[in-house]
């Protein structure tokens, strides 16, 4: 099975200097969608580069990422998401053998080599209170939610999650052209949540695969700062999340 990669750039250029050698080995089509001006540098030839004509959304520039692609599996990647050799190797080989997989994630580190609760939970209105406004400062969401986060596990073999962090995804293009590919409608922050809500939906399994290792920085703005633009972005995000799944208001769990 073929994979592409696909890397949003907003602004991210020294990021790609790094990124494009330690990715573009690993897949057969590497498309880079410059978000604004200034987003990439100097990259090999058979780098394929989209420029935007003005800025537009995360899930946007995913899709026409995607719609430059022809292979099979396509992997979103943030600039700032480092696959170790193999990485993509392994979720390209679970997928291979899991026809109904959908969407596979890796195994997240942070710079310290500490583990990235990056397969999570579906969300529920007292975790986002919780998580997205000041009662955060009164008790730490990583100590009170440790369910969400899946804390204290460290599966060794794939497990299947509810979601898992954009900043790194391995997705099959069957599944993008059933779904839609990514919901337009957000603009940054709640897009990778919504597609595997819908994801679920129809029956397209989530698997966390830590045989495949990539090392994410995630800056994590939005946990540090409680009004932003970004902050702003993330609330606009939930909103649409839960005006387009409002079963979740109740607890209605998918089916896994």
């Amino acid at each position: 099975m073929n994979v592409a990669a696909v890397v949003v750039s907003h602004g991210n250029a020294a990021e790609l200097d790094v990124l494009v050698p330690a990715l573009g080995p690993q897949v057969d089509e590497l498309v880079v969608v410059a978000n604004v001006p200034g987003s990439v540098g100097l990259v090999p030839e058979d780098v394929r580069v989209i420029a935007n004509a003005r800025p537009i959304g995360f899930g946007a520039n995913v899709n026409l990422g995607v719609h430059a692609t022809s292979s099979e599996l396509v992997c979103c990647v943030n600039p700032d998401a480092m696959p170790r050799p193999g990485a993509v190797a392994a979720l390209r080989d679970f997928l291979a053998n899991h026809p109904r997989a959908g969407i596979a994630g890796p195994l997240m580190l942070y710079a310290d080599g500490t583990v990235q609760p990056s397969r999570r939970r579906f969300p529920t209105v007292a975790g986002t209170l919780l998580r997205r406004t000041p009662l955060r400062r009164l008790a730490d969401p990583y100590r009170v939610q440790r369910r969400h986060f899946h804390l204290g596990e460290r599966p060794t073999e794939p497990v299947e999650a509810d979601w898992l962090l954009g900043g790194f995804l391995m997705l099959r293009r069957s599944m993008l052209e059933e779904l839609g590919g990514f919901d337009e409608g957000f603009f940054l922050y709640g897009e990778d949540i919504d597609l595997c809500y819908r994801a679920a939906r129809a029956g397209w399994e989530r698997w966390y695969v830590p045989a495949a290792v990539v090392e994410h920085e995630h800056q994590a703005v939005t946990d540090r700062r409680l009004l932003t633009r970004r902050t702003i972005w993330h609330w606009r995000g939930i909103l649409r999340f839960v005006r387009k799944h409002p079963e979740t208001l109740i607890g209605s769990r998918t089916r896994r």
